[in-house]
């Protein structure tokens, strides 16, 4: 099975595993584990921070920095595709007691006007506007890049009237990776950051969220809080350290797996996509003009061993990462390729009811 439906499907590899198999552990609630600290130290230094904090997950990451930054009733400024909104349960809500202001911008990305327009004047009526959220890549706008210097601008405006910013960096590295701006560039305008270790870099659990030493003190408290402290936790959190020596710069190869998906993809008759509107790792397709639904297609593409998301009525998204190769990718354009013909051939209904 040829996995496309997203980077959180890679595994960790041999090498990997065995490194983690000879890793250093202490009490990491205790501040004992030695690999851990190493991680943690890493991940600072790489986004300019001074101190970070490993966690089980990204979203842990961007909902304790929420209720870091907030108290209730306060609003978090974000593009309306945010991760925060649609992916992570209501978090906000819940945990935080937060408003979400959303921004409409183009392809997940919104600029200094917009988010000026956006900032609530002081006023016991309304919510008070308290953070600014950028997630590097956009993942819902198909893995696009917020350029260094619209962060710069946004976050001058944001600072101008007060409010803080926080960096979802869940595919920040597949931005350094293509722009080659260090991922410290690109953090240090935010008072938070992290990176995920899963995904492209292929670690099988864990994040690492950096800040102010006083930030990741309060993280801290709330990661004990919510359940997220662990013991000897050097065991996963090497597959990071792992990750960050070996598979950071391979990101590339994501990018042109990527990019010849999108190129074979965008030659097939019903297919809508722009070859250039790909800058990472995340392929959109619009499969309207095939006649078959992209449920219909993910259907069928899954019986013939490949897996692809569906993402609306017409919308398919496929991820590259370290598990897909240039083979695997020729493999998944057949497979497409003759679903297509198929439709054309003998009909839609008829391979949809074939596949039902």
């Amino acid at each position: 099975m040829i996995d496309l439906f997203s980077d959180t499907k890679s595994r960790p590899s041999e090498a990997m595993r065995r490194f983690m198999m000879r890793a250093e552990v202490g009490d990491e609630q205790k501040d004992e584990d030695p690999t851990v600290r190493t991680l943690c130290e890493r991940v600072a230094d790489m986004l300019g921070k001074e101190s970070a904090v490993y966690l089980p997950s990204g979203t842990m990451c961007n909902e304790i920095s929420l209720a870091v930054h907030c108290r209730p009733g306060e609003e978090v400024i974000c593009d309306r595709s945010s991760h925060i909104i649609h992916y992570e349960a209501g978090g906000p809500a819940a945990l935080s007691g937060v408003m979400i202001r959303t921004v409409d911008g183009h392809n997940g990305i919104f600029n200094a006007e917009q988010l000026g327009a956006a900032i609530r004047p002081e006023s016991r009526y309304a919510p008070r506007s308290r953070l600014v959220c950028v997630e590097q890549t956009a993942n819902l706008a198909g893995g696009r890049i917020w350029p260094l210097e619209t962060i710069r601008e946004v976050m001058t405006v944001a600072r101008q009237a007060g409010l803080s910013g926080h960096l979802d960096g869940a595919r920040l590295l597949n931005a350094v990776a293509a722009t080659r701006v260090a991922a410290r560039s690109y953090a240090e305008p935010f008072d938070s950051a992290w990176i995920d270790l899963t995904k492209g870099l292929g670690a099988p659990v864990g994040a690492v969220l950096a800040g102010s030493r006083d930030f990741i003190r309060e993280a801290w408290r709330l990661k004990q809080m919510w359940g997220g402290a662990m013991r000897q936790a050097g065991i996963i959190a090497a597959a990071g350290v792992y990750a960050l020596d070996h598979n950071v710069n391979r990101l590339v190869d994501d990018h042109d797996n990527a990019q010849r998906l999108a190129r074979g993809l965008a030659q097939m008759d019903g297919i809508g996509l722009d070859p250039a509107d790909v800058e990472t790792n995340m392929v959109f397709f619009d499969v309207a003009g095939t006649g078959l639904t992209a449920a219909e297609i993910v259907a069928v593409a899954r019986e013939r061993g490949v897996l692809i998301g569906a993402f609306g009525p017409s919308t398919i998204r496929a991820v590259t990462h370290i598990d897909v190769s240039e083979a695997d990718v020729d493999v998944a354009l057949q497979v497409l390729g003759g679903i297509v013909e198929d439709a054309g051939r003998i009909g839609t209904k008829k391979l949809a009811a074939a596949h039902s």
